[in-house]
């Protein structure tokens, strides 16, 4: 069991440098994007960084809670390399779609924790399953938009 815990623990410490990684990119990204198409975009980044940051906040609880140690900048690499602040500050599409990435691989490591957590610890499952939720909800958002810029 303790072996799991250590597993569970060292998921969600991958989860919650995600979730930091998406603040760093979301705030670079909505002060930076330029233009009138840029602007709702801009806006949702904006608002969106509070959940992201409440993202990282209970997964930080959480990795205490279970005994964990909450890393620091200096622990965590870094890979959003779709999510990176684009060279063309009016390519909004590029934006787009490195928020659809993140927001993949941010379910993807969620319901890999959740299914870790099956039968042994049902309380960090329940976090994972509530994150996924809210993560899978901005994915959409943001498809909706790229169907709205694509064409």
């Amino acid at each position: 069991m303790a072996d799991v815990t250590q597993q569970i623990i060292e998921e969600l410490k991958k989860s919650y440098r995600m979730e930091i990684e998406t603040v760093m990119n979301y705030i670079a990204n909505s002060i930076n994007l330029d233009g009138v198409r840029a602007e709702e975009i801009k806006k949702s980044l904006a608002a969106d960084l509070t959940a992201e940051l409440a993202h990282a906040q209970t997964l930080g609880r959480r990795i205490k809670t279970l005994g964990g140690q909450v890393p620091g900048s200096l622990a965590m690499q870094w890979d959003q390399r779709l999510l990176q602040p684009p060279a063309d500050p009016t390519d909004v599409v590029a934006v787009i779609r490195g928020v659809i990435e993140a927001e993949d691989g941010a379910v993807n490591q969620y319901a890999k924790i959740i299914k870790l957590c099956e039968g042994v610890d049902y309380v960090t499952q329940d976090v994972c399953i509530t994150l996924m939720g809210d993560e899978e909800e901005h994915r959409r958002e943001f498809r909706g938009f790229l169907k709205e810029y694509a064409n």
